[in-house]
């Protein structure tokens, strides 16, 4: 059947539904389909119809029509108030355009003579140049604002004439806080660096992560292959979970290795704070780097170790190192005094002389910074098992058969 048979409210609803079969269409232009709303809105007599036969109607006419609810709704305001519908003839232009293309390339050369500077410093030229050199042609523009100048500095007349070429801007990344931490004496807030063990004929050398608390000088190495997340994620957690104490803070220079949001989400998951170097601070995240230098260099070199030798060398940092340097080794722990001028000095009296597990000891409440399930009767079976030159003794001992079973293996692939 067609569109026209339909001449009960019902026949429609079965239309909408789905039920009834109908070929229609309205073709012709804009006046064709404004008679066909209105022939529809007469033979059903919408304005009669109660609420429910009128929104089956608007139903039916939005389908037919192809027009939106708002149109259809706003088609038959019009047939209600005056009867019948004729299509409103647009005469406005819209806004009324101010400044021309040549404004626009005005603009443009005096962006380009001037090296495009900010906004504000284009407009007083502009300005300058109508009322203090009395050049005509930038009377509109002496009075635009900054806000419309960088629109029409996106505009395509300008992009016509004029091209620029910005630099690849830094990422910023709004991760960890940029300040020094402040423990207040109290273990968990850790400095942490990497130490990169050379190339060799374009190979990369294993990469040693050294993490050091700042309280206690409590330290822990662990050697990864790579720093991506693969390797990265893993050790930190481990190194995270050596230290006998409660991990409170993260202080890391701004190398992307740490600052990036897998760190982040690792150490938001164990409510760890982190933050970052500021700039011309470089005592920020001192105290890692003489440990890189006193303990890691000393003990480890600077020669290059292949990637692949970071398992032996993580087995030589659990069993002896580590234990070592927090244990067997003692460290200076500074007091600061300030004078009368103010002025702040540091001093290492040798009474502060004390492995960092005695500096952890020697604080005040120091039972209740150790981890749940720790107390100072386990650490200090692990601390007093041996006696410090024992300690040293097995430290050099694992050293140079690692060192030279390397050199073999490597003399071997060679």
């Amino acid at each position: 059947m067609n569109a026209n048979d339909l001449t009960r409210i019902d026949q429609v609803r079965d239309f909408l539904a789905g039920t009834q079969r109908v070929a229609f269409e309205v073709a012709g232009d804009k006046q064709s389909r404004y008679d066909w709303v209105r022939r529809t809105l007469v033979k059903f007599d919408y304005l009669r119809c109660n609420k429910a036969d009128k929104g089956t109607l608007m139903g039916y006419l939005m389908k037919v029509s192809g027009y939106s609810r708002a149109q259809v709704k706003r088609l038959i305001k019009r047939y209600r108030e005056t009867g019948g519908l004729t299509p409103r003839q647009c005469t406005a232009r819209g806004f009324t355009r101010r400044y021309t293309k040549a404004d626009i390339r005005l603009l443009a050369a005096m962006d380009e003579r001037h090296n495009t500077p900010n906004g504000l410093t284009l407009k007083k030229l502009c300005e300058r140049a109508y009322s203090v050199f009395g050049q005509a042609e930038y009377a509109r523009l002496a009075g635009i604002s900054v806000s419309h100048l960088y629109n029409l500095r996106q505009s395509q007349t300008y992009r016509r004439q004029r091209h620029t070429v910005d630099k690849t801007r830094p990422v910023s990344l709004p991760i960890g806080e940029r300040r020094k931490p402040q423990p207040d004496g109290q273990p968990g807030y850790i400095r942490i660096d990497t130490v990169h063990q050379g190339d060799l004929d374009g190979e990369k050398g294993v990469y040693h992560i050294n993490a050091v608390d700042e309280v206690t000088q409590f330290e822990g190495v662990v050697s990864v292959e790579k720093i991506s997340e693969v390797y990265l994620i893993p050790a930190l957690e481990h190194l995270l979970e050596a230290f006998p104490f409660v991990i409170l803070g993260f202080h890391a220079d701004n190398g992307s290795e740490y600052i990036n949001k897998d760190v982040a989400r690792l150490l938001e998951k164990l409510r760890i704070e982190l933050t970052k170097s500021r700039p011309r601070h470089s005592n920020d995240n001192a105290l890692v780097e003489c440990k890189n230098g006193h303990v890691v260099r000393k003990l480890l070199g600077h020669a290059h170790i292949p990637r692949r030798w970071a398992g032996p060398l993580n087995d030589f940092h659990r069993q002896h190192l580590n234990p070592y340097v927090n244990y067997h080794r003692p460290c200076l722990f500074p007091e600061t005094v300030t004078d009368k001028k103010g002025k702040q000095r540091k001093r290492y009296p040798y009474e502060s002389l004390m492995t960092p597990y005695e500096k952890l000891k020697s604080l005040d409440h120091a039972q209740t910074y150790l981890k749940p399930g720790l107390s100072f009767d386990i650490l200090d079976n692990v601390a007093y098992q041996i006696s410090d030159n024992a300690a040293a003794d097995a430290l050099q001992q694992a050293r140079r058969q690692l060192f030279t079973t390397i050199h073999e293996q490597e003399y071997k692939r060679a």
